[in-house]
């Protein structure tokens, strides 16, 4: 087999090797049809049984109660920016936001198309080093919504946010679902892009509570509405048959290997490694973050100048560590280290960042 690297992308991210290899086993014949997964009919018994599976197996992981209804959709988080508005606005009441980044920002703006938006919290003019203290929502609004895990910045919600019963709180988890337990009750929605921590680009996970799907409105195009996906379990066109099928053999592998609240754990070792580094070095890396909000999964920093970040980020890829460098519109270094990463991976990149540091400084 090739030689594998570790992969530090924020997204399409690195897999489960084991998952992988699955899918090259099963990928001419899937299920014992002598077809692949990708040939198969979407109505075949195959399939649907591997699309429950998927659904029933991220309930089980993820404790998603009966009156949630679990859709695996098209089109990306970003789609569910202004799929969120359409299906959850109430006419002349406000829609609340939290601004943490770059994402929050983009769902901001879809939701501007669909009423008014009021952002209540904001850590940009801190340059989004923390995520804010002591949020509270309004009453008499739509809904509120939050950005879970900033993948550009580096900063997590270790916290949820204070809400009033009557109003559904919106999370975007795309970075950092199953990263470590949450009680879902505690939102009305929730929707995470598979492509971080769930499986490759191509699907996103919605989790919505059943007694919201009645507010979109009638004259709003078909497809966008999720009442059309949930009363036909995920199936009312053809779903994106291969990322769920990924999906599924990534969350049998969540399973197996116990768990989210095992992948918490592991988050937990994996992220201190690096955050030890950056705390360590004197000032040589600087974490983007604040301590109190660094995210378990995209540890970010910055080096002296942008070259001296280049000549380290093309040292980590000759040594197999790629994917260092930092989102475009922020820059420095970023590391992500979601659920598949291993703790090899991570400290193996801990050892090149300080032999990179005493050549260096």
């Amino acid at each position: 087999m090739t030689k594998r690297v570790y992969n530090f992308y924020a997204g399409p991210a690195t897999l489960p090797l084991p998952v992988l290899e699955k899918a090259k086993d099963e990928f001419l014949d899937f299920a014992g049809t002598g077809m692949s997964v990708m040939e198969i009919s979407h109505r075949s018994k195959e399939w649907m049984k591997a699309m429950d599976d998927a659904s029933n197996l991220a309930r089980e992981l993820m404790g998603i109660p009966s009156e949630y209804k679990v859709l695996w959709l098209g089109g990306g988080a970003s789609s569910q920016f202004f799929m969120v508005p359409l299906n959850l606005q109430i006419p002349g009441k406000p829609m609340e936001y939290v601004n943490t980044g770059g994402w929050s920002s983009k769902a901001i703006k879809e939701a501007k198309y669909f009423g008014e938006v009021k952002v209540i919290a904001s850590s940009e003019d801190d340059n989004f080093t923390h995520i804010p203290k002591d949020v509270g929502f309004s009453d008499n609004i739509a809904f509120a919504h939050i950005t879970s895990n900033n993948t550009l910045y580096g900063t997590e919600w270790s916290y949820v946010p204070s809400v009033p019963k009557d109003v559904p709180l919106v999370c975007d988890m795309s970075s950092n679902i199953m990263d470590r337990p949450i009680d879902v009750k505690d939102y009305g929605a929730i929707y995470a892009g598979a492509q971080k921590n769930l499986g490759p680009a191509g699907v996103t996970l919605v989790i919505v509570r059943e007694d919201l799907l009645d507010r979109v409105p009638e004259k709003n195009p078909t497809m966008h509405k999720w009442k059309t996906h949930a009363e036909k379990d995920s199936m009312f066109n053809t779903p994106p048959v291969f990322p769920i099928y990924i999906c599924k053999l990534s969350l049998e592998y969540l399973k197996e290997n116990g768990g989210v609240k095992e992948m918490e754990k592991r988050n937990v070792e994996k992220a201190k490694v690096l955050y030890d580094v950056i705390d360590a070095s004197d000032g040589f890396y600087k974490g983007h973050a604040k301590p109190d909000s660094r995210s378990l999964m995209n540890v970010t920093f910055t080096l002296a100048n942008p070259e001296l970040e280049q000549k380290c980020v093309d040292g980590g890829t000759a040594r197999g560590l790629v994917g260092l460098k930092g989102h475009r519109s922020v820059g420095g270094m970023r590391a992500s280290i979601y659920n598949a990463m291993s703790l090899e991976g991570v400290k193996k990149l801990a050892e090149y960042l300080k032999e990179f540091q005493a050549e260096n400084q």
